[in-house]
This record gives structure tokens, sequence and C-alpha cells, in this order.
């Protein structure tokens, strides 16, 4: 495990919350203790993203959980990074699976995505991640490769990037992989980072895991080498998620 690659949890509340239940939020965090050696970011809907910054404290990353490919235009419904960035946000979450398999983003847009909120300042948080059919066929690797080839060429500052791996069979099912699958596939990737890109982003890239993290399971998977922090859904929205960001010690 490399001492440079700060621990990093994102919380990502999808299409939950109202200004009430964001101020509880913000209650339960501002009283935390939160572990400063860890990097804390929280995706809101897109309608709270001034108020969430508004309230949180500074040092609380906040993302949107989506944004276009362009800085303006005839889009309706959506999004730029510039707009993000002008609500006060920092980050964005980018190809999670239920963009991909709910909304059926393809590969190649949501590279370009990530691309173009690159370009505009952002820093990214890429979701990957293999279907339970995908896995129990032992294409794991095919098909999170396939997502991390379909990035790399769009990919203009690696230190902006982190890397979430999230086995969709395991979101907000319950199921989760045990540490050793998920360390397994975080390695493997981290080797695919060292023969694709470089080694060096290899070993300073994050590569966070999500699904079905909680309190009961977050130590074990912070204590896997290759795992550098989590991105949890509905946890993020329960005064759990302290412990889940104090998870690595």
């Amino acid at each position: 495990m490399s001492g440079s690659r700060k621990f990093f949890v994102g919380g990502n509340w999808k299409m939950n919350g109202d200004k009430a239940a964001i101020d509880g939020i913000v209650d339960f965090m501002k009283k935390g203790p939160l572990n400063p050696n860890t990097e804390v970011v929280v995706g809101c809907p897109q309608c709270y993203l001034s108020y969430t910054r508004e309230k949180l404290p500074a040092e609380i990353g906040v993302a949107a959980q989506n944004c276009y490919k362009v800085a303006k235009g005839a889009f309706t419904g959506e999004i730029s990074p510039a707009m993000v960035k002008d609500c006060g946000c920092e980050w964005v979450i980018l190809g999670h699976s239920e963009r991909r398999n709910v909304f059926n983003e393809p590969d190649q847009l949501i590279s370009e995505k990530v691309g173009h909120a690159l370009e505009a300042g952002l820093k990214v948080i890429p979701c990957i991640g293999e279907k339970l059919d995908e896995r129990e066929s032992n294409r794991t690797e095919e098909v999170v490769f396939a997502q991390m080839k379909a990035l790399v060429p769009n990919i203009s500052d690696w230190s902006r990037v982190v890397i979430a791996y999230e086995p969709v069979w395991a979101i907000g099912t319950g199921k989760t992989a045990s540490p050793e699958q998920a360390q397994d596939v975080h390695a493997k990737l981290r080797q695919w980072l060292t023969e694709n890109v470089s080694a060096e982003v290899a070993e300073s890239c994050r590569i966070i895991y999500g699904g079905s993290v909680s309190p009961s399971n977050c130590a074990e998977l912070a204590k896997m080498g290759d795992i550098d922090g989590f991105l949890v859904g509905g946890a993020s929205l329960k005064p759990d998620f302290v412990t889940i960001i104090n998870a690595r010690g």
C-alpha cells in the first residue's frame, strides 16, 4: 500500500433528500469527528449543489452526480462542468452504473464527459464495474478493462481522477464483494494502469470501492492494500457514514 495515496471516502446521495434532510446530514458530519487524514466528498442532486456547498465545512468536497460533455448549449435537462464550478463545487461523479445501465450511457460518452470535466477544471470520480452475469461468466476483468480503456484517451490529468470500482451486483443489494474479491480487482486494475498508462499513475491513482459498504465491513475492506477508500450510497445519508469515513485509523 502506498502511503502517498490519501484515503478517500465519497458519499453518493443519488436522487434522495431535501433541504431538511441535507441539514440533518450536515449536522452529523459537522459533529463527526472525521479523520483528518481522509478526503471526504459528497455527491448531491444538482438542484442542491449550492445549498450543500454553503452548508458543509469547506474541507468536505461537494460533487455533482453527472454533467454533460460541453460547456453550454441546447441540451435540455443537462448541466455543464462550468455550472458545477459556478455553484462552488469541484467534483463530479461520472459513469455510475445507474447512468450506464438505467440511462444507457455508453463507454465513449462517459469518456467524453470525463475529458470535458477535467478540461473545465473539475476533479472526477469515474465509475466502472461488472454486472452479475458478467462476474458469473468470469468476465470481470474483460469488462472493467474495457471500461478503463475507453476512459484513458480523455484523461488529461490523473492527479484529479479517483477511480471507483463498483460491482453492479453489489450496489444497494446488501451483497458485498468480500475484501479479498475487491482487493483482487483493485490490484488487477492497478496492474492494468501500470501496463497501459504508467507505473507512476498506477502508484498514485486512488482506486476506491463501492457496493453495499457499511460500518460492519468497512474496516476489513480498508485494510486491503489496493483499496484506497469507498464510494458509499445509502449509508452516506445516515450517521453511519462517519464510521465509514473513519474506517482507516
